[in-house]
């Protein structure tokens, strides 16, 4: 059984928009292209409805190519559970308010019981300065986190402890 990873909104518009000018963008697109040149070989991909609402907005062409590529992935639904556990990571502070969907993607893909999170917001998401108050709230519901990281991070080869 592959590997499940939730695929946010950011990783599908890196994967999508055009070359930027800035060099570490520039970088992480590629890594992006690369990472999605095997990732459906390698992972079950999914997106949610929050991914799907972030996705479609902006500018109409971009929002098109977005939407062919979050089309192909499985939806995974949003439980009211998650709903409550992003409430609570921005209320135990893990997360500022204007985050709320940041913490959404957490809660839902810690509710479907994802093995990963992928993601290139690393100021709200994969940000290893907040990963420890997230967990902590994820014990609170009685759920486990999936493992943020971004593409860069997931692309490795398979490694078994010895």
């Amino acid at each position: 059984m592959k590997p499940k990873v939730y695929v946010e909104s950011s990783v599908i518009s890196y994967l999508t928009s055009r070359q930027s000018r800035d060099l570490i963008v520039r970088a992480n697109q590629a890594i992006t292209k690369d990472w999605w040149k095997t990732a459906p070989k390698r992972f079950e991909l999914f997106v949610s409805a929050v991914v799907i609402k972030e996705i479609e907005a902006g500018d109409k062409n971009a929002a098109k190519a977005r939407l062919e590529v979050a089309d192909r992935l499985d939806i995974v639904d949003v439980q009211a559970e998650a709903i409550m556990m992003a409430r609570a990571i921005v209320e135990k502070g893990a997360l500022p308010k204007k985050a709320e969907e940041d913490a959404l993607h957490i809660a839902i893909a810690s509710y479907a019981r994802h093995d990963f999170l992928v993601t290139w917001n690393c100021t709200h998401i994969a940000n290893a300065e907040i990963r420890k108050a997230i967990e902590v709230v994820a014990r609170i519901f009685n759920v486990n986190c999936p493992i943020i990281c971004t593409p860069q991070e997931l692309m490795g080869t398979k490694r078994g402890i010895k």
